[in-house]
């Protein structure tokens, strides 16, 4: 447990760091895409990728980045209330199986060539020591926050500064672009009630099915949710606040991951509705963190699309994905390191000798 003190000072330092992307250089680094041996804008996002990548890092002639996925796990107490198709038991049993190397994530991960981390934020499990695993277990899962707050205001701020710490270890370590991965059964909710909150809708709008629970199971669920957000009142102008009463730890970790690549001006590709909710939280903190972010995909969970909006951000996939882990994260990846390559090795028009064409769009 890190002293309250220290953790709320450190948070305040973290975000002190924040500034909004220089675009500067936006003009130069658009004339070279338009000199490369192409009709312009020919690439299309790719081509915006690229752009937006240089002026996050403020490079105009970047390395390759080395590309990493943090993966937080914990619990949720709110899955007393049978919000899930699957037991709680899973969020540690699929640990297991990260640190083995055969959930979806270790698969794409391996396919794209980026490093996977698995955090143990809050799971209801002692572990042994295992290699792999990184315990930064800030309490054994949340409170069910039917009845309160998920967690305290200070465990929030502290899963925050933990999170933001172990991307800082990411980035020290070399990885040039990070990923959010999540792992915990249950965690739909929280997300939507952290939605609902954000965006100023009703839960009825942005709660899904999760795992795949049936219709009147999402009924159940959006009652639960209601119920949470009518007993704990989160102030929507006060983010910690929000994430406290009916967020998760996993969440707080990925906020924490958010605002440190933000302050490390490192992208940030951010996964799907879980991982989204953690950026939102982060966005209602620094309204700045959004031009850091790069979002993965459109999720099928529905509150996504609200989210997305609120980040102002347009999914670089779109495969009716709902796994989480950090799968679609991981997959835009390699889109975004392929604009970056065509960017950094594609010839241009007078390299080429070939003569350029006369666009008049």
């Amino acid at each position: 447990m890190v002293p309250e003190k220290q953790s709320e000072k450190q948070l305040d330092e973290l975000i002190g760091r924040i500034r909004p992307v220089d675009t500067s250089e936006q003009g130069r680094i658009q004339a070279h895409l338009d000199n490369l041996t192409k009709p312009r804008g020919s690439l299309g996002r790719l081509e915006e990728f690229a752009a937006r990548y240089c002026m996050i890092t403020g490079e105009s002639r970047p390395a390759i980045p080395e590309k990493a996925v943090l993966v937080f796990a914990a619990d949720h107490g709110v899955t007393e209330e049978g919000i899930s198709a699957f037991p709680k038991e899973v969020t540690f049993q699929m640990v297991h199986n990260f640190l083995q190397g055969g959930a979806g994530i270790n698969v794409l991960a391996r396919h794209v060539g980026a490093t996977v981390r698995v955090l143990d934020i809050g799971v209801d499990h002692d572990f042994a020591p295992v290699e792999g695993l990184v315990n930064i277990k800030v309490d054994r899962g949340t409170k069910n926050f039917t009845k309160g707050p998920a967690m305290t205001r200070a465990q929030a701020v502290e899963a925050i500064v933990a999170g933001a710490r172990e991307a800082e270890k990411s980035i020290g370590d070399g990885a040039g672009i990070l990923a959010t991965g999540e792992m915990g059964i249950g965690n739909t909710t929280p997300s939507s009630a952290i939605t609902a909150v954000f965006c100023n809708m009703d839960p009825e709008e942005v709660t899904g099915r999760g795992t795949g629970i049936d219709e009147a199971s999402r009924r159940h669920k959006v009652q639960v949710i209601r119920r949470g957000l009518s007993i704990n009142r989160p102030d929507a102008s006060d983010p910690i606040d929000v994430l406290s009463k009916v967020g998760g730890y996993e969440i707080a970790g990925i906020c924490g991951l958010v605002l440190a690549c933000a302050a490390n001006r490192i992208p940030v590709v951010v996964d799907g509705f879980i991982s989204t909710a953690g950026a939102v939280v982060a966005a209602a903190m620094v309204p700045e963190v959004r031009d850091y972010i790069f979002a993965a995909h459109q999720s099928v969970e529905q509150g996504h699309r609200a989210q997305l909006r609120f980040l102002r951000q347009q999914p670089v996939l779109d495969l009716n994905m709902r796994l989480g882990e950090g799968t679609g994260a991981v997959l835009a990846m390699n889109l975004i390191e392929a604009g970056l390559k065509i960017y950094l090795e594609m010839a241009t028009f007078d390299g080429a000798q070939v003569s350029p064409g006369s666009e008049t769009f």
